[in-house]
């Protein structure tokens, strides 16, 4: 879907507000797109947000959410690629951030859907939002995430979040815990093929589509091997940059 096809503004969030919010600042967020290989078919993992949510009520997303910046003082197993941790650090974001940005991605995977991503071994923290992985005995680990794209929320609406999307391989995962917070109503792993046929925002749709492409180009997702598309409204038209 070309990002034209993103102009078009959602009836049910996201809801311009006759720039009231237009100077709302975007906040850091990041979104986790799992992917499931065995089998043959390449599957993803989607979760239904709940119904009374305020933004993108009862759609079909990637688990995700907002950027914690105590998330960057959490010890990993492992740090990101130097070629991926390159890529998300461009226009001067400084080591902190980008680092807290991409746990806040295995934070959020976690609080939404259970999984646990990082290696086996042992784990100690007192961060209460990190407690499961250190019960699971499992230090969380960077290493085998993936830069892949990147949306900011036009102004006037009534959130505005800054998100990087990384994709992740699901054999990453080293423990499954039940969810502990009811962010997601429901949790699918669905076709890649078929996953633009559910109720997903118009901008999941296009990274679904860049996913594809991409898979089909580096079907081993290899470290700093491709561009990461950048979505955004330049001059009120809606854009995309690569990075």
């Amino acid at each position: 879907m070309p990002p034209s096809a993103l102009a078009e503004p959602q009836q049910t969030e996201e809801r311009r507000t006759a720039g009231t919010n237009a100077r709302l600042r975007p906040r850091d967020a990041a979104t986790l797109i799992l992917l499931d290989r065995r089998g043959g078919a390449i599957s993803v993992l989607m979760g239904r947000r709940h119904s009374k949510h305020v933004f993108m009520a009862g759609r079909f997303v990637f688990p995700g959410g907002r950027t914690d910046p105590a998330d960057a003082r959490i010890p990993v197993a492992a740090p990101l690629h130097p070629a991926e941790a390159a890529k998300l650090r461009i226009a001067g974001m400084s080591e902190s951030r980008a680092r807290a940005i991409a746990m806040s991605a295995i934070r959020e995977t976690y609080e939404e859907a259970g999984l646990l991503i990082g290696y086996k071994t042992p784990f100690v923290t007192r961060s209460p939002a990190w407690q499961a992985f250190s019960d699971s005995g499992v230090q969380p680990a960077l290493d085998s995430l993936r830069y892949f794209g990147r949306a900011i929320t036009p102004p006037g609406n009534i959130r505005r979040y800054d998100t990087r999307f990384f994709a992740v391989w699901r054999e990453a995962v080293s423990a499954e815990l039940p969810a502990p917070t009811d962010e997601l109503e429901e949790q699918v792993w669905v076709p890649l093929s078929k996953a633009r046929e559910l109720n997903i925002p118009d901008i999941t749709q296009t990274l679904i589509g860049d996913l594809e492409r991409r898979l089909a180009d580096d079907p081993e997702l290899k470290p700093g091997a491709y561009p990461v598309p950048c979505y955004c409204v330049r001059h009120r038209r809606f854009v995309r940059e690569t990075v």
